[in-house]
């Protein structure tokens, strides 16, 4: 979060040119979502159960409104819902990984 906190307070996202801005926003909150699944979720790999998926879907997409919000405030930046939006996705995608490599861990433990 504070490396997200950081970056949203520059002017410029200091991505390449070939990442859009979209890219970045994914690729971030996926990141993030993954430690929130591993916070909640007392490591990884683990059993994602709804109130875990639920809890790190709230701490991350949260966080991602949190951080447009900020971006209102930072001089050549702006919020945008849809970069909340491709925040959201990322967290999405981010827990779906975790779903999917807590179920592969535990089949293997068999």
């Amino acid at each position: 979060m504070a490396a997200i906190f950081f970056v949203s307070g520059l002017p410029i996202a200091p991505l390449p040119e070939e990442v859009s801005d979209k890219t970045g926003h994914f690729g971030a909150y996926a990141g993030l979502a993954l430690l929130a699944v591993r916070a909640v979720g007392g490591g990884l790999p683990c059993r994602v159960v709804l109130r875990v998926a639920a809890l790190a879907f709230v701490i991350a997409a949260g966080y991602g409104a949190f951080d447009e919000l900020h971006q209102w405030f930072v001089p050549g930046r702006s919020a945008d819902v849809f970069d909340w939006f491709a925040d959201a996705t990322g967290v999405g995608i981010g827990i779906g990984v975790c779903w999917l490599w807590g179920i592969i861990a535990v089949r293997s433990d068999v």
